[in-house]
């Protein structure tokens, strides 16, 4: 029988560069990245299965009720969710999956699956996600001041909400950061 694969679950504030330290950390680790339901429309060039598993809000809700996802939540009128079954299966075959998720989300799969290894990302300084923000070129001055007090609360929550931090001052180091705290956890 094959061992249990690791649910990896990646947090951290907008801005902080989770996108790239996910995509340098599957170049040297396979994962399984969970597909998430939505009940949003689909978006151009979007493919259902892929992005996302789109379903209506009653398909959703009954979801809810049943206990089929891991963590779920509502942004902007829409809910969002991880499907329990689809990860498990994933983890029972012995593969990692990855989540890249907001910090509420993060608290609910980690009381739904306490094996879950809670891994959130830290800027170097506050005052580099604010430049980091900014260099975006599409956040607004009301959108950065917004995520910026965010991301304090966020940082703050993360040393007992957490398993490990890591910060994110370049990508590669933080990524094979997260590969030894992966294989201390039993992963490879």
């Amino acid at each position: 029988m094959s061992r249990r694969g690791i649910l990896l679950v990646i947090s951290g504030p907008s801005g902080v560069g989770k996108s790239s330290v996910v995509n340098a950390l599957a170049e040297r680790v396979p994962f399984h990245f969970s597909v998430s339901w939505t009940t949003r429309e689909r978006r151009p060039g979007e493919r259902d299965g892929v992005d996302y598993v789109f379903v209506d809000r009653a398909r959703f809700l009954e979801n809810i009720e049943s206990g089929g996802f891991l963590e779920w939540a509502e942004y902007s009128g829409h809910l969002y969710g991880t499907p329990r079954d689809a990860v498990l299966a994933q983890l029972d075959a012995g593969r990692h999956v990855l989540l890249d998720i907001e910090n509420d989300g993060a608290g609910q799969v980690k009381q739904s699956y306490p094996e879950a290894l809670l891994v959130f990302v830290l800027p170097p300084s506050l005052a580099e996600l604010e430049r980091r923000l900014r260099n975006r070129g599409d956040t607004s001055e009301a959108d950065v001041e917004l995520r910026l007090g965010v991301a304090a609360e966020q940082m703050a929550e993360a040393t007992w909400k957490f398993d490990h931090t890591v910060v994110n001052d370049q990508v590669d180091v933080v990524a094979d950061e997260i590969v030894s705290i992966l294989k201390a956890a039993g992963g490879s």
